[in-house]
């Protein structure tokens, strides 16, 4: 593949700074087939001992890592852009958002190899980039949020107006485990005419700068936005100067909860509107009617990116009377889930970091009661099991009772990593009586994100419906994780979206409600 290297894009130029450091991107198949030489090469690469053209195709890229000038600098861009980029009339910028969908498409393919390069799973790189066209930025979601900028009516001579208007300057900070997809999301915040300011993850900055300078500033440029529309940079993490900042109105955060919620607390004392996509920690609700294979089919999907992702279902509720058959097939589907190289099809494994916090989690549960069912290894690349592995096996744990079950760790926060939790609900009672607990349980989660039912009773789907009222989204009988059309693809309340928490639409939430009222004098024509 190509090696690309990029420098920081601010004002509409390419910009290095004066340290002229870069930090660079070594392929993950080479990270796995030699961890240390690769690591010290990156090294070498970081430190400027080696250069790019003579470390071979095992290193991907480059991009410049931001000084404190430069973060300035993208800032003051931005804020002399936004009320310029601003007048821009709505349609204008609703067609640009269609042609970067249609330019993410354009790219489609080097985009893949890129996110496969920093580590993500062939497949799992090609749905992302595939999905993103038809869900945040499909014409369907799209349209619904631009209906929501304007609404006009007249009362006699009196001219009325409710509309959004931008807030200004808004800041993106995407996280490492999803950054393009992330960067994307807070990058429509531009179509309710914000400037906006993105950085890329220092660990990861590749494939979210390739996304920036090649299909979303060439877009702007052709439609002759203002330079400064638009600004990606590397660097370390920019949130104090950010809230420092006159320039900047919006911080959009995605993140854990702990982190977002004290940064939450930051902005609001620094007059900043913050917009959190945090944590997830979602029920999956088994009943006893449901169609188990597509039950377990969609419950798989938890063990995408290894767990270390916010969408997948982390808790499972299994009504009694199935539990025993769910777990029996679930256990036969999570064993065919093995490691592999990122390029290879198939594999939604990767490495995890957090691995003493998972053999913290299973102990403490085995410790109350809970059962293992299966998994519980570290497994290298080729699913042999090791004790420096860097992956973890599939794992699933049974726990009998539904009442006592959030004193685990594994049930009451999220987990990022592969470890889940099927809740046997105690039995006895009516299923009317067991419905009301588990939907109490449900709404009970300090969490939010997304909640899904799998059920064939059409009165029981409509009485779970109604009365699951936490979350941004819930799905019946659909692809728990799965992104579409028209639907928010993150939001929530609680631990997920603090409290200004709600369904994700950038372009609403970096904007806000004013109403204008005009009565036109006469004219000597009239």
């Amino acid at each position: 593949m190509t090696t690309r290297v990029y420098p920081a894009y601010i004002g509409g130029r390419d910009i290095t700074g004066d340290s002229g450091k870069y930090v660079h991107t070594v392929t993950a198949r080479a990270v796995l087939e030699d961890t240390f030489s690769s690591l010290r090469l990156k090294r070498d690469l970081d430190l400027g001992v080696v250069d790019i053209e003579s470390a071979g195709d095992v290193v991907a890229g480059a991009c410049a890592v931001a000084d404190e000038a430069m973060v300035e600098l993208a800032l003051e861009s931005a804020a002399r852009a936004a009320p310029e980029w601003a007048r821009f009339p709505l349609a204008t910028r609703m067609e640009i958002g269609y042609r970067i969908a249609e330019r993410l498409a354009e790219h489609r393919d080097e985009l893949v190899e890129i996110l496969v390069a920093e580590g993500q799973p062939r497949s799992l790189a090609e749905g992302m980039v595939d999905g993103i066209p038809l869900t945040g930025w499909s014409r369907e979601t799209l349209g619904w949020c631009a209906a929501q900028m304007r609404f006009d009516r007249h009362d006699g001579e009196r001219e009325m107006i409710l509309r959004r208007v931008p807030d200004g300057v808004v800041c993106v900070n995407p996280p490492q485990n999803a950054a393009v997809a992330n960067a994307l999301f807070g990058v429509t915040a531009l179509l309710a005419g914000n400037a906006v300011v993105v950085r890329a993850p220092r660990g990861i900055p590749l494939a979210v700068m390739y996304t920036m300078r090649e299909i979303v500033a060439p877009v702007l440029e052709e439609a002759g936005a203002p330079p400064g529309t638009l600004n990606a940079l590397c660097g370390p993490p920019m949130l104090d100067a950010w809230l420092a900042s006159e320039h900047v109105d919006d911080i959009v955060y995605i993140g854990g909860s702990k982190k977002g919620l004290a940064l939450e607390r930051d902005c609001v004392a620094a007059g900043k509107k913050p917009i959190l996509e945090l944590a997830g920690n979602d029920c999956f609700v088994v009943w006893h009617d449901a169609d188990l294979d597509v039950a377990v089919e969609s419950l798989t999907q938890f063990f995408t990116q290894s767990g270390q992702i916010c969408n997948v279902p982390n808790q499972v509720v299994a009504h009694p009377a199935i539990a025993d058959e769910l777990v029996e097939r679930l256990t036969v589907a999570v064993q065919k889930i093995q490691p592999g190289y990122p390029e290879e099809r198939g594999v939604v494994l990767t490495p995890v970091l957090m691995v003493d916090a998972f053999h913290a989690c299973v102990a403490q549960a085995l410790g109350q009661g809970a059962t293992l069912v299966h998994g519980g290894r570290r497994l290298e690349v080729d699913g042999s099991a090791s004790e420096t592995g860097f992956f973890l096996e599939p794992t699933i744990l049974r726990v009998d009772g539904l009442r006592d079950s959030r004193s685990l760790w594994v049930v009451r926060d999220e987990t990022f990593f592969p470890l889940l939790p099927v809740i046997v609900p105690e039995a006895g009672g009516t299923d009317d009586d067991l419905l009301e607990r588990v939907i109490e349980f449900v709404n009970g989660n300090a969490y939010g994100l997304r909640n899904s039912f799998w059920a064939a009773d059409p009165s029981v789907i409509d009485r779970f419906a109604e009365g699951v009222t936490s979350g941004g989204q819930l799905k019946i009988n659909d692809s728990h994780a799965g992104f579409l059309p028209f639907l928010p693809t993150h939001g929530g309340t609680g631990l997920t979206g603090g409290a200004f928490g709600e369904a994700n639409y950038l372009m609403l939430r970096a904007s806000h409600l004013q109403g204008v009222s005009i009565i036109r004098p006469a004219t000597d024509t009239e």
